[in-house]
């Protein structure tokens, strides 16, 4: 399959006419080549980007991956102009790379704005609550050792995301390494909530210490959820570990839902790391 990461959206620069430019720039996840193009922003619109994509290869990619928000809308109209499926994902490490390395470069070339830019930046809402409908009977701070993680892709699970990128063995990590993660038992919910973390797409899950401690879940492009918030002596010590562990496992953790404690069935599990 091939993989474009793309980004399109307005630089610190401008044209002749002081118009704002945008800049189109695609990777090939595959291959590492980067494409370049400069567009005023009078003409930044879905059908400028389709020719774009057109442009510049011979061969259509099968997908698009993009992680900023301000663009979806075009991004997703120049993929169905092209009959290309498009998925928003923070997951776009070569992107960023050549964005920042990008923003190096501004300052050098005319037209340069001088206006405050952070090449991989975006609005982040504060967190808010998991629907009260969807929140299980307990959870608790878990550990698996990373040899174990694989095993669950053969595991009869409803909903399971574990890709390939984040095996613990493509990380390097030594099969005895205690994996942090997050255990759920929901109980009658189980499925409901599974259902709704596969809608929302998990990326990390983060401790913030405070009064009361919660963990808060990214997910998404930009989504943060308030899992829990504690105030147990033993919960938050439970949660140093698990911050520690972290450190230790790349960011590598995991997220775990069960109906019930019998370790005999599971509704859903996801590898997740920081993006």
């Amino acid at each position: 399959m091939k993989v474009w990461q793309v980004d399109f959206y307005r630089r610190p620069l401008r044209d002749e006419t002081n118009q704002p430019l945008w800049e189109f720039v695609a990777c090939d996840r595959a291959e590492g080549s980067i494409q370049i193009a400069w567009c005023p922003q009078s003409n930044a619109n879905d059908r400028w980007l389709a020719q774009q994509l057109q442009r510049s290869s011979d061969r259509l990619p099968d997908r698009l991956e993009f992680f900023r928000p301000e663009c979806e809308s075009l991004i997703a109209a120049a993929g169905r102009r092209l009959g290309i499926s498009v998925e928003a994902t923070r997951r776009t490490p070569l992107l960023k790379q050549v964005l920042q390395q990008r923003a190096r470069e501004y300052p050098q070339m005319p037209h340069y704005s001088g206006e405050d830019y952070q090449p991989i930046s975006v609005y982040r809402p504060a967190p808010v609550p998991v629907p009260e409908q969807l929140i299980g009977e307990r959870w608790q701070f878990a550990s698996l050792n990373a040899g174990d993680i694989e095993g669950f892709g053969d595991r009869p699970i409803p909903v399971r995301s574990m890709p390939q990128s984040l095996l613990p063995f493509n990380l390097g990590l030594a099969s005895t390494l205690p994996i942090p993660g997050v255990a759920i038992v929901g109980g009658r919910k189980s499925r409901q909530l599974v259902r709704w973390l596969q809608d929302i797409r998990p990326v990390s899950i983060h401790y913030i210490s405070g009064e009361p401690d919660g963990i808060i879940l990214e997910a998404g492009l930009v989504d943060r959820w308030v899992l829990a918030t504690f105030a147990d002596r033993e919960v938050a010590a439970a949660a140093q570990t698990y911050q520690q562990r972290l450190g230790s496992s790349q960011g590598l953790h995991f997220l775990l839902v069960r109906p019930d404690d019998s370790g005999m069935t599971y509704s859903g599990f996801w590898l997740l790391q920081p993006a």
